[in-house]
């Protein structure tokens, strides 16, 4: 049995640019529900006794598509929280602007590739920076897709599902990402992933 992590910041921590009751929404409802699914469709099963992590693995793997789509969004939005942080966004220091730098020539260039993928992802799904090596990616996946699911390293993720948003941003996407970089990205989750990334199961 899994079981919904509490978020790691009060729910009006991030306001303004994400609201109480976006968060109470987002986590107390959507995120509960994956939760709550993911269950239901492991009682009984072999996946019963595996960690989150795993069973994403594991039903990707077998092609269990219904436990993937819950268990997969179930860890999505784990990690989903420990990306955002009250004061967070600007630029990040250390390993990890040197590896932005390598990867896309500098931050600015980083901030701009980001916006791009994620405004222009259409329908649900998730904006990610992944690891690979020491060189660093963005990739926009659908609904519940997760690069955990194929071996890529997450550092960091923002849900472009329109729950995430739509109370707050309504329509318009691009605010509610330039918010996320400039005043909630928690860049330290992200470094710490790509220092150390047997890390991230357990920070998700």
């Amino acid at each position: 049995m899994i079981t919904l992590p509490p978020l790691p910041f009060a729910e009006t921590a991030l306001a303004p640019h994400m609201s109480a009751d976006t968060l109470a929404t987002h986590h107390g409802k959507h995120h509960k529900a994956y939760v709550d699914k993911t269950n239901a469709l492991i009682a009984g099963t072999r996946y019963a006794d595996l960690p989150l992590e795993r069973i994403v693995m594991a039903a990707h793997r077998d092609g269990n598509t219904p436990l993937f789509n819950q268990s997969a969004q179930a860890w999505n939005h784990g990690f989903l929280w420990q990306s955002l942080r009250p004061a967070g966004g600007g630029t990040p220091s250390g390993a990890l602007a040197q590896a932005i730098d390598r990867s896309f020539g500098s931050y600015t260039d980083f901030s701009e590739a980001w916006t791009k993928a994620a405004t222009e992802h259409f329908g649900s799904g998730w904006c990610w920076l992944t690891a690979d090596g020491d060189r660093l990616e963005i990739s926009a996946g659908h609904d519940a897709e997760t690069p955990i699911a194929t071996g890529k390293r997450p550092l960091l993720t923002l849900d472009l599902w329109e729950h995430a948003y739509y109370l707050d941003w309504k329509n318009e996407r691009p605010k509610y990402i330039a918010a996320f970089l400039d005043h909630l990205a928690n860049w330290e989750f992200a470094a710490a992933n790509l220092a150390a990334p047997e890390a991230q199961a357990e920070a998700a």
